[in-house]
C-alpha cells in the first residue's frame, strides 16, 4: 500500500471491498401525490411523515436484502417531493434548521452548462452558531432501530452549505465555511456520542470552483471532523452533479452540472479523512495520491438507467490495477434518488456480486 508521510493513517479502514450507498435512495413518484396533498391541507405533515418513515423502512430492507455492509436510511424524511433533488435534501432540509438562515428562498443559477438552471437558494442574514442540533443523532436513532447493520449519517458539507446559500452578512465564503465547519464539528460529535461510526460529507461543486476557495473548504471540512473518536469512519463524497430529475433541471440523463474546471484531486486529499467517495471514471486522479486513506470507486453509475452487472462493476474497479484491495471500497458514483425502485435495488445487487467477485 503506498504511503503519504502528510498524510496521517487512516481511521477505522473499512474490510475490502467493502460495500455502501451514497445516501439517498429511490424517491417513490408517490412523494409527489402526497407533497400536493400537504400543501393544500388535505394531509397533515404527521401523515407525511409516517409516509417518509415507511419510505426509509423500504430503503434500509432494500439494502439489507442486497446485503449492503454500510446502509444509511436512504434520506427519505428529508424530502417531500424529488424536485430540486438531491439539492433539497442537501441544503434546505438543513438550511431550515438553521437560524441564521432566514427569509423566503430566491432562485439560484447553479451551473455553467445552463443559465435557467436553478435552486431555490435561502439567505443567510445572521452569523451561523455551532450549537444547532441538526437532527443527526435523531435520524441515527431512528435508522440504527430498523436495521442491525452498520448505520452511516450523511451531511452536506460546508462549501455547498454555504456557496449556494445567498450572503447578506459575511460576505466572505471562507469565514461562512469556518462558521459552518464549526456547526458540523458540533452535531458530528453529538453523533460519536450517540454511538454511530460512520459519517460522511458531501461535496459536489469543487471541481467548479477557485482552488483557493476548495483549499478554504477543506479547512472547513477537517475543522469539521477534528477531535472524532480514532473509530469513526469518515467518507468524503467528491461528485460533479449527478442530477436527472424534472422540469428545474432538464431531466437530462447521462451529465454533470458542476464538471467546468480542474479535477482537484490533489485537495481533496488534504482533507483527513478515512475515504474518499467518488464517480469511478475520476479514479485515476487518485493514482500517487491516496496515502493510506481508502477510496470509494463508484463503478455503479446513476447516471445509467440500466442495470449494470457485477461482472461490469468487478471489471471497473480492476481497471484502477494500482489501487489495492485493501484501499478498495464499492459504491455508487452518486445517490439513487431520481432511479426508479426497480433499478436502484438492480443495481444495489450488483454490487454486492461484484464485492463476491472481487474476493471481498
Amino acid at each position: 500500500m503506498a504511503t503519504n508521510p502528510q498524510v496521517p493513517t487512516s481511521m477505522n479502514p473499512y474490510p475490502k471491498y467493502a460495500t455502501t450507498v451514497i445516501g439517498a435512495h429511490s424517491v417513490p413518484d408517490w412523494y409527489e401525490a402526497l407533497d400536493r396533498l400537504l400543501a393544500v391541507g388535505q394531509l397533515s405533515m404527521a401523515s407525511m411523515a409516517d409516509a417518509q418513515y415507511r419510505a426509509s423502512q423500504a430503503a434500509i430492507l432494500d439494502q439489507e436484502i442486497a446485503a449492503i455492509d454500510v446502509v444509511t436510511g436512504g434520506e427519505m424524511h428529508r424530502r417531500t417531493h424529488n424536485r430540486h433533488a438531491p439539492p433539497n435534501a442537501m441544503l434546505n432540509y438543513f438550511w431550515q434548521k438553521i437560524p441564521a438562515f432566514q427569509g423566503g428562498t430566491r432562485p439560484k443559477p447553479i451551473t455553467a452548462h445552463d443559465p435557467d438552471v436553478f435552486h431555490p437558494a435561502a439567505t443567510c442574514k445572521a452569523r451561523i452558531g455551532e450549537n444547532t442540533d441538526l437532527g443527526l443523532v435523531e435520524e441515527f436513532k431512528t435508522v440504527s432501530a430498523l436495521t442491525r447493520k452498520p448505520v452511516k449519517i450523511t451531511m452536506t458539507g460546508p462549501h455547498m452549505l454555504a456557496k449556494v446559500a445567498y450572503d447578506d452578512y459575511y460576505n466572505d465564503l471562507p469565514k461562512m465555511m469556518q462558521d459552518v465547519g464549526k456547526l458540523l464539528r458540533h452535531n458530528f460529535k453529538m453523533l460519536a456520542a450517540a454511538g454511530c461510526r460512520h459519517i460522511q460529507i458531501d461535496e459536489p461543486l469543487f471541481t467548479m470552483s477557485a482552488e483557493d476557495e476548495v483549499q478554504a473548504a477543506v479547512d472547513a471540512i477537517n475543522l469539521a471532523i477534528e477531535g472524532l473518536p480514532a473509530d469513526v469512519h469518515v467518507s468524503t463524497h467528491i461528485c460533479q452533479g449527478n442530477y436527472a430529475v424534472g422540469k428545474e433541471y432538464d431531466a437530462q440523463i447521462g451529465h454533470r452540472y458542476f464538471d467546468t474546471g480542474r479535477y482537484k484531486a490533489d485537495l481533496v486529499c488534504k482533507i483527513q479523512c478515512s475515504s474518499y467517495l467518488i464517480e469511478h471514471d475520476m479514479t485515476s486522479h487518485y493514482e500517487g495520491l491516496l496515502g493510506n486513506r481508502q477510496i470509494g470507486v463508484g463503478a455503479v453509475d446513476v447516471q445509467d438507467p440500466k442495470i449494470e452487472t457485477g461482472e461490469t462493476i468487478a471489471a471497473r474497479i480492476r481497471s484502477y490495477g494500482w489501487l489495492a484491495p485493501e484501499q478498495t471500497i464499492v459504491t455508487s458514483s452518486c445517490g439513487f434518488n431520481h432511479l426508479p425502485r426497480r433499478v436502484a435495488f438492480g443495481k444495489l445487487m450488483a454490487m454486492s456480486e461484484a464485492k463476491r467477485l472481487l474476493g471481498g
